[in-house]
């Protein structure tokens, strides 16, 4: 059995990385499986982050288990079901997301990119409001082909949802009796957007045969099975507000881990091939997304530790990613671990087994050619001295600004 003793009070990522990841250390060396003050049970393991999120029949992905009467999660976001659906819409989704599909998008990003950063004016600009927001957007937008001018409308909707602070985990997904905050915050954002995404499905219904991805989900079949309107306009939802949020924070995290190790820069500016393996080394020092949600099914055991069923547990990605045993010196910035994909497949930034993320192709190839296009642009990037930087919530890790000074060439 693990000790019972109390852990020290959890650091957030505002508190400083350092004292977070040292948290995270003592978590796994002396409470792999904590069971919070609201029953919750947290896993930082990497080993047992692993057996999690490989078993769905055990740990399940449906959070409306944990509250059947909740009307707020619906049953055909690809994030929170189980097979056999899951893979039953996971097998339609891959048909029109194709590997092909994010590979021929690298020349339109890397115009994207460039484009962005032409309409910067002088030596001064926000990183993330002048380009590691806006680059994935346009994108992502145009890839459903939805107008990438609405990107303000997508702003206002995913920074509301990104305010809510939970206390309780199990408040994360369900509304019910959540208050005015999550209608006004979560709620009434997400039925903005669903209705503006339906408008696009039901444009492509009557006017089919366009070769954006949403016209491709319309048409999608596999085995006499097809997407329903609410299947698309979910599958569109997640990929348009996580998928951009997650790659703004993936080059904000990239800049800083940067400034903090300049010898790590200034190799990957001469020798290009390093910035893969930067990207990679950015992921798992600071995942966006630092945790994950499954309900059990049954009594388990994990760790040692009795798991009741129906409760919930919330493997970090963080930690799981920092864990000695599997990256040794975890907390020094060292692409090179990631050399001829040395590692690639053990850090788990985008998740692990039947729910790993169908986006991460696309944000990993964002993340390199906007990496490539600021060194191709500017010979020094700089956090700008005394700009106090704001952070995500409880969750993520990454940056709502990031003012930076540059040196153009």
């Amino acid at each position: 059995m693990p000790p019972t003793t109390a852990p020290a009070a959890r650091p957030t990522v505002a508190d400083g990385g350092s004292d977070l990841f040292a948290w995270l250390a003592a978590m796994r060396q002396d409470h792999p499986v904590h069971e919070d003050e609201y029953g919750a049970f947290h896993v930082f393991r990497h080993a047992d982050v692993l057996a999690v999120s490989s078993d769905p029949q055990l740990y399940s992905s449906q959070l409306s288990r944990l509250r059947p009467t909740s009307t707020a999660l619906s049953e055909q976001i690809l994030s929170v079901i189980d097979p056999p659906l899951h893979r039953t819409l996971r097998r339609l989704v891959s048909q029109a997301f194709t590997p092909r599909t994010v590979a021929d998008l690298q020349p339109r990003i890397t115009e994207v990119a460039a484009q962005l950063l032409d309409d910067l004016d002088g030596d001064t600009f926000d990183l993330v409001t002048d380009f590691a927001y806006p680059l994935p957007v346009i994108v992502i937008a145009e890839l459903l082909g939805v107008p990438a001018a609405d990107r303000a409308l997508f702003h206002s909707w995913s920074q509301k949802m990104l305010q809510m602070q939970v206390a309780d985990p199990a408040d994360m997904q369900f509304g019910d009796e959540a208050g005015e905050d999550y209608e006004r915050l979560v709620k009434q954002p997400l039925r903005d957007l669903h209705a503006y995404l339906q408008d696009h499905v039901s444009d492509r219904r009557a006017r089919p045969g366009g070769t954006d991805l949403i016209s491709k989900l319309v048409t999608a079949r596999v085995e006499g099975e097809q997407l329903s309107d609410t299947q698309i306009v979910e599958f569109g939802a997640l990929l348009l507000m996580a998928g951009h949020v997650s790659t703004s924070m993936l080059l904000g995290n990239t800049v800083l881990c940067l400034a903090d190790n300049p010898e790590a820069e200034a190799a990957a500016r001469t020798q290009r091939s390093l910035i893969g393996p930067v990207v990679e080394e950015v992921l798992r020092m600071r995942p966006p997304i630092t945790v994950m949600a499954r309900v059990t099914t049954r009594d388990t055991v994990l760790a040692g530790t009795p798991i009741p069923a129906g409760r919930m547990v919330v493997p970090s990605l963080l930690s799981a990613n920092h864990d000695e045993q599997v990256f040794p010196d975890p907390e020094r910035f060292d692409p090179r671990r990631f050399d001829a994909d040395r590692a690639a497949g053990r850090q788990i930034a985008f998740g692990h087994g039947i729910h790993y993320c169908l986006g991460a192709p696309l944000a990993r190839l964002e993340g390199r050619i906007a990496l490539e296009a600021l060194f191709d642009r500017f010979t020094d990037i700089t956090i700008t001295a005394g700009a106090p930087l704001r952070y995500h919530r409880d969750g993520l890790f990454g940056v709502r600004n990031l003012p930076l000074t540059v040196r153009r060439r």
